[in-house]
């Protein structure tokens, strides 16, 4: 196989190729040159992913569901988070019914089947088997991509899990009232803020146990959004810092004064540490404080102010609670929880805007009254 220049640049500017012969499943010798990609490094990704086409290729009527995965895995392993790497890790296991079916076999009675197993599975939601769902289209798209399987008899007949009598889990948060009675009961410095953080700045918990000193301006009363720490079961270290979820989650948001103050108090502790840097986390030192230690202070304090226990995820929740029934714009909400889409705010929380349609009745009388 080679790279190189083609001699003219198509229309859009994309120049590099590969070409190669091989010897296809007939003993025929055959010559393939592959389309112009824009860089030197996507010929040779498009070099390496025909590589194991041609290997597979071999023995494709042999090929199995599990040997696509795997496929698929080694292709996504270097493109994405380890955190979507982790899910791919985590949602394979509902796949092994299909794993020993012969692509070439594959049809619509090995999904139903497959589907019906799914529905067995009691402690998981509808949505949640959707995102499996597509999960299970992408590495079948993979297939039809990259190994030429033509799936489009059983792909046009597969639908969306759907149950009408699934009952949405009640979304859970803490009242205003309710997060002060839990506050009331933490004494330390450092778990008054961190809990104050999650309740008004409304930040995913690897937002907060990625925010290192140097993303608090203090001038300015405002925290910046650019890290991500998540528990890592892939390499064997103890997390993995990234980027945010999304685009729109690297972002500034403006600190409350009360929490302001919590927070240049913990500064001033923080810097008589032995060898602080700017650089080491606000609830944490050198490393981020973990996950179980969160937790177990969380369950420790509802139990002492008697309030619900919530997960620390809610505590998001929460904040978007607090900011909608205090009257907030929806498109300002959206961007200080840092969702792409002010769709994902309202499809979350609509139902807490109900008292926010009253009110807009209410102008609307208003109105009527002075006519």
């Amino acid at each position: 196989m080679a790279v190189f220049k083609a001699d003219k640049p198509s229309k859009d500017g994309k120049q590099w190729i590969f070409y190669t012969r091989y010897t296809d499943l007939s003993g025929d010798r055959k010559q393939y040159k592959s389309k112009k990609y824009a860089t030197k490094k996507e010929a040779l990704e498009g070099e390496r992913q025909f590589e194991l086409y041609l290997d597979k290729n071999i023995n494709k009527s042999n090929m199995t569901f599990k040997d696509l995965y795997l496929a698929y895995y080694d292709y996504q392993k270097d493109k994405v988070k380890q955190t979507t790497i982790k899910t791919y890790l985590d949602r394979i296991k509902y796949l092994e019914l299909l794993s020993n079916i012969k692509l070439d076999d594959l049809n619509i009675h090995h999904f139903e089947t497959w589907k019906k197993k799914m529905y067995e599975y009691k402690n998981i939601s509808n949505s949640y088997r959707n995102m499996i769902y597509k999960f299970l289209k992408a590495i079948l798209n993979y297939g039809s991509k990259w190994y030429g399987f033509n799936f489009s008899s059983t792909y046009n007949k597969m639908t969306n899990f759907t149950d009408p009598n699934e009952i949405k889990p009640e979304m859970q948060f803490f009242t205003y009232d309710e997060f002060k009675r839990f506050i009331a009961q933490e004494e330390e410095l450092k778990y008054r803020c961190l809990f104050k953080v999650l309740y008004y700045c409304g930040l995913r918990k690897g937002e907060l146990r990625g925010l290192t000193w140097d993303n608090i301006n203090f001038n300015d009363s405002t925290l910046n959004i650019r890290k991500n720490v998540v528990s890592n079961h892939i390499t064997g270290t103890k997390y993995v810092l990234t980027t945010p979820k999304t685009r729109s989650s690297i972002r500034t948001v403006p600190i409350p004064k009360h929490l302001l103050e919590g927070l240049k108090q913990l500064y001033e502790v923080s810097k008589n540490i032995h060898g602080f840097k700017e650089s080491y986390y606000v609830f944490g030192h050198s490393d981020p404080i973990g996950n179980d230690t969160i937790r177990s202070r969380k369950n420790n304090l509802c139990k002492k102010a008697k309030v619900k226990q919530i997960r620390i995820h809610d505590f998001r929740h929460s904040c978007a609670s607090l900011l909608i029934n205090s009257g907030a714009n929806i498109t300002l909400v959206a961007k200080y929880l840092g969702h792409a889409k002010i769709d994902e705010t309202l499809n979350t929380y609509s139902h807490m805007y109900k008292n926010t349609l009253n009110s807009i009745v209410d102008i609307i009388d208003k109105l009527e009254k002075n006519d």
